[in-house]
């Protein structure tokens, strides 16, 4: 009985680890529970040696007991957990097991074939353990045996999103009272990625205040280093921000909504010689944008029209290029750098536009 016990409660504290339900001490459980259950064993397997399988009430009920642990509990744990032993463990102490049984028997029933079906199983066992090292470690084939596939990581985009809007974080602003961030309150229009720089020559951080770095966080950044968020992330507010470090750095970002798109109309007409006398083939013939600005062209014309940037002279610069769009249809293009882009179109040369981006 102290055997079968001991025997039931050893299994049940390995199949509530293996199981995953046990999360206190689990490696101690493992190794606790796991020599109860290998004692109980030593004790069952020696009291049925000694006096034979017992058919008493109790002994069926502590068998029921361990069935219904190993069922019960063993299949939850060969299922349902995550652990990559468990089958595993479970094939040793089968491997275990099994023979120990066949042993016991026979010595209860044929004590003359205990000795050599005893040797074979032991010269079975070393056979085993000795092939699986051997060709598992020692002689294991050469890796150029072995087709080996490459797997390429896809490399991370790091290209920022929309224009750069630039924060510096200033020399000498880990002493209290002097300047920190550049700009102190920076206003930031959707679209745009801010890019904070750190001129210091000391670690500083970029950590969203009211979350403590939920929102935003740039960890320890060393001198020169820099780090960007994209306001596309965002949503429209004020976010002010400090240095966990020097805590007493704080500054604001204000995110603001992307201006609505600016409107150029492509009148009626000229498709036809003549409005580029006056600028009028697209209008307005000229106009100055911000930065993340969309412009959309409209068609108002009966006939197809391009939106291509360049210069007739000198053709096409690949930076945009609507195709034929028909009349009432419309174009657009968001442009986030700055500097002028000429654009004209390639049905009818004469018309030219220009945008200037700030």
């Amino acid at each position: 009985m102290p055997g079968m016990g001991l025997t039931a409660i050893g299994l049940a504290g390995l199949t509530l680890s293996y199981a995953g339900l046990a999360h206190t001490f689990i490696d101690g459980m493992h190794a606790l529970t796991g020599l109860t259950m290998f004692v109980g064993l030593i004790i069952l397997a020696a009291g049925i040696l000694d006096g034979g399988v017992s058919t008493s009430n109790r002994a069926k009920a502590t068998t029921l007991v361990i069935l219904s642990i190993s069922l019960g509990f063993g299949m939850y744990a060969m299922t349902m957990n995550n652990s990559n032993y468990t089958v595993t463990i479970a094939g040793i102490l089968m491997g275990i097991a099994f023979p120990s049984i066949i042993i016991a028997y026979l010595a209860m029933k044929h004590p003359t074939l205990v000795k050599p079906i005893g040797s074979i199983t032991a010269m079975a066992a070393a056979t085993g353990i000795i092939m699986w090292v051997a060709f598992g470690t020692i002689s294991s084939p050469d890796t150029y045996l072995i087709p080996q596939v490459a797997v390429e990581e896809p490399e991370e985009d790091l290209t920022p999103a929309g224009p750069i809007f630039a924060i510096a974080i200033l020399e000498g602003s880990d002493e209290e009272g002097m300047p920190d961030y550049e700009p102190d309150r920076a206003a930031v229009t959707q679209g745009h990625t801010i890019e904070w720089t750190n001129v210091d020559s000391v670690a500083h951080t970029v950590t969203s205040a009211v979350d403590f770095g939920e929102t935003f966080d740039s960890s320890l950044m060393g001198a020169g280093e820099t780090f960007t968020v994209d306001t596309n992330d965002l949503e429209i507010g004020e976010y002010e921000y400090l240095c966990i470090v020097h805590p007493w750095m704080v500054a604001t970002i204000a995110i603001e909504a992307a201006p609505e798109p600016t409107t150029v109309s492509i009148p009626e007409g000229s498709g036809v010689p003549g409005c580029e006398e006056t600028d009028e083939c697209y209008l307005p013939y000229e106009m100055t944008v911000g930065a993340g600005t969309t412009v959309s062209w409209s068609n108002d014309d009966t006939a197809a029209h391009t939106v291509t940037s360049g210069l007739p002279s000198e053709g096409t610069d690949g930076l945009f290029d609507s195709g034929l769009f028909a009349a009432g249809e419309t174009y657009e293009v968001t442009f986030n750098d700055t500097g002028t882009f000429d654009y004209f179109c390639m049905v009818h040369p004469w018309m030219t536009g220009i945008v200037n981006v700030e």
